[in-house]
């Protein structure tokens, strides 16, 4: 299902993320510019209603904070010379191994709010980019994760326990001089295990509001 990065009605724009209708139900609705907000909002949620979508999400205004907070998503920095090592090693993923991946990654992130799974066209780009990476100890899968530059933009343990090291070995596939990861306050397990290595909260990057 497409996604409309500027979607427009008489009351004014926003952002669209429908791709996650098939997976979780959930459309995704980003105000960028409205003087009627809430008869945007009418519009843009009857036409995520009309493709199928059973819940529907909003950020980007103050005027969604009398519709109840999914989640605040925030942050979090960490100099890379200040992370431990670890033995846990990195593989790329490969084209016959992304369905794996997805699987992991969607199963995971269905139970994180606002999360986005992995589609198929979201697959093609990862294998394009070379961001996606599964972690291992030796024989023994620890996780999965999305890797690149300043920023870890997915951790997924498969063995309880091993979230850090999953996390210490994408930072091998870092670039930048600090470590970036974005994490959902409801997620209070991810901000710990991120904290204990280091990591500190640095700024809100979104609200997130259910609005149907």
């Amino acid at each position: 299902m497409k996604n409309f990065p500027f979607f427009t009605t008489e009351h004014g724009a926003v952002a669209l993320v429908l791709d996650q209708i098939p997976y979780s139900g959930s459309a995704y609705i980003t105000i960028l510019d409205s003087q009627e907000p809430e008869l945007l909002l009418k519009d843009v949620c009857d036409f995520c209603l009309a493709v199928g979508a059973k819940a529907v999400y909003a950020s980007g205004g103050a005027d969604l904070e009398k519709f109840p907070l999914c989640t605040s998503v925030v942050l979090m920095r960490c100099p890379r010379e200040r992370l431990a090592d670890t033995d846990a090693a990195l593989f790329p993923v490969q084209a016959e191994t992304l369905e794996r991946f997805r699987d992991i990654y969607n199963t995971a992130m269905r139970e994180v709010p606002v999360a986005s799974c992995l589609t198929g066209e979201g697959g093609k780009k990862l294998l394009l980019a070379g961001n996606g990476y599964f972690v291992h100890r030796g024989d023994t899968l620890l996780g999965i994760g999305i890797a690149a530059g300043e920023r870890i933009d997915a951790v997924v343990s498969v063995i309880p326990g091993c979230g850090g090291d999953v996390l210490l070995a994408l930072n091998h596939a870092l670039s930048g001089t600090c470590a970036e990861v974005e994490v959902a306050r409801t997620n209070t397990r991810a901000m710990r295990l991120y904290e204990k290595l280091g990591f500190l909260p640095c700024r809100e990057v979104s609200r997130w509001y259910q609005i149907i």
